[in-house]
């Protein structure tokens, strides 16, 4: 099976097929530098990420552009705010959300743009715009992009023009000459950021930066554009207008969007205060919990959000590196090696979920199943067979980034979590299995019994073997 993709330009799946064999150009519209990355972000990052490393699994060449605006509105605003330079709120607003996508282990895309850096083409190609027809400059310095000039406009979102202007807010620009026309170059207030132009002092428009970026770093035509799904109107549908406008080609053969992020079924906004900002995940979760989580769901629907589920995936991973850490146990001193069937059909059927337009959900319940599988391995002493199957199913998960830490470590990390829950210490568990070995040796069974259930509603476990007494977690609500 070749890899399918959803392309919202065709609203239906279709076979990826390159603009060059073996090679793969794809541009995420990214954050504005306006305010802390949220959960929303996230699921962005992790899904062009996953996106990026799933192409490259399957041999591509993945040159991957990500942009951060950092100059607009919003920005201005908060930077006055704070009584700084809106630059300086940017800068210091992108070094922080680096920092948190590093946390969760997002691959840094080939290239990260900034709006800033790439003025001196934005106002180039506005220039060509307006030379073409496309677009027109008014006596205040505004230059606006003439939307009845390119027919196709609203095929994108599958509005009409008359519809366009649906559910978005106008606001009185003087020199407009319709009312969905939009700009490309914004006459600077007084006190504003702004740079010289031909039109006179401003800055760049919002869709202007990504079409500018795209086109200057990956070319006129690339693969993939993508972004979440609340940018298909107006962004993506002027983005596609002022593009094929300026260059009379195809701005991009596939169009990948992500879902939102809910909470408790509800849109997560300011306004309902129920924000989920990523510094407060990574403060409280090892990162492959946030990323299993995202992944768990399918990346074009919504993500819904509900109360206690990090603490659950959690555990599910847990688990999994348990099961992990027991099969490198047993392993360690035996001469194994991989078996070729066993793997490739582990291989192959990740391939073929996630060929079926990145089904992460498919593809993670597949790797689920093989659980059975391998504790009956594990019981029948099948080292070749259980050695090749952790193999297959680390080597899938890495796409998906997550199982690729050291287990021994996960799960001490989280079992010193869970203790201080807990309100326990690893010392003090020790003190209780030594009291109850004490017990057991003088055959007081009845306190030796009664020191394990104390343990047991702590949360701690007891598990005896001919090489002693261990503990685990046992979960509590």
């Amino acid at each position: 099976m070749s890899l399918k993709v959803y392309n919202v330009l065709k609203r239906k799946k279709e076979d990826f097929i390159p603009l060059e064999e073996g090679k793969v150009k794809m541009y995420a519209c990214g954050i504005t530098a306006s305010g802390d990355a949220h959960i929303g972000h996230a699921f962005q990052a992790v899904v062009f990420d996953m996106i990026r490393k799933y192409l490259e699994f399957s041999g591509y060449e993945v040159t991957y552009v990500r942009n951060y605006t950092d100059v607009d509105d919003k920005i201005i605003i908060k930077a006055q705010e704070e009584n700084i330079p809106p630059m300086e709120y940017a800068e210091k607003l992108m070094e922080k959300i680096d920092n948190e996508l590093l946390e969760l282990n997002v691959t840094p895309p080939t290239i990260c743009s900034r709006a800033t850096e790439s003025i001196e083409d934005i106002i180039d190609y506005v220039d060509k715009l307006i030379k073409s027809g496309h677009a027109y400059a008014t006596e205040y310095g505004d230059v606006f992009f003439s939307v009845k000039s390119f027919p196709n406009y609203g095929h994108f979102s599958n509005r009409v023009v008359e519809e366009s202007l649906s559910g978005v807010r106008k606001e009185v620009e003087p020199g407009k000459k319709e009312d969905q026309d939009f700009a490309l170059w914004k006459s600077a207030k007084e006190g504003e950021i702004a740079w010289d132009s031909p039109w006179g002092k401003g800055r760049p428009g919002w869709h202007i930066e990504c079409s500018t970026m795209s086109m200057k770093f990956l070319g006129e035509t690339i693969d993939i554009h993508g972004g979440g799904k609340d940018l298909l109107f107006p962004h993506h549908e002027n983005e596609i207008a002022q593009s094929e406008s300026l260059t009379n080609k195809k701005f991009a053969n596939y169009w990948i969007h992500n879902g939102l992020i809910k909470v408790n079924g509800q849109k997560m906004s300011k306004s309902l205060n129920n924000s989920i900002f990523l510094r407060d995940l990574l403060d409280n979760f090892n990162y492959e919990v946030i990323k299993y989580t995202l992944l768990l769901n399918n990346y074009r629907s919504d993500a819904n959000v509900m109360d206690g589920m990090f603490e659950v995936n959690e555990k599910h991973l847990y688990k999994m590196y348990q099961t992990l850490k027991l099969v490198n146990d047993i392993i360690k001193d035996k001469e194994v090696s991989i078996i070729p069937d066993v793997k490739s059909r582990i291989i192959n059927e990740f391939k073929e979920a996630m060929d079926n337009d990145f089904n992460t959900s498919l593809a993670i319940a597949n790797l689920l199943g093989y659980d059975s599988e391998l504790n009956k391995l594990i019981v029948e002493k099948k080292y070749n067979e259980m050695y090749t199957m952790v193999e297959a199913i680390k080597e899938a998960y890495k796409v998906l980034d997550f199982m690729n830490q050291d287990p021994q470590t996960f799960i001490k990390n989280l079992q010193e979590k869970y203790l201080v829950k807990y309100n326990l210490t690893e010392t003090e568990i020790n003190d209780y299995i030594m009291k109850r070995n004490e017990y057991k040796q003088n055959k007081d069974y009845e306190s030796a019994d009664k020191v394990r259930d104390d343990l047991l509603a702590k949360g701690i476990s007891l598990m005896d073997s001919r090489e002693g007494t261990t503990w685990d977690l046992v979960f509590r609500d």
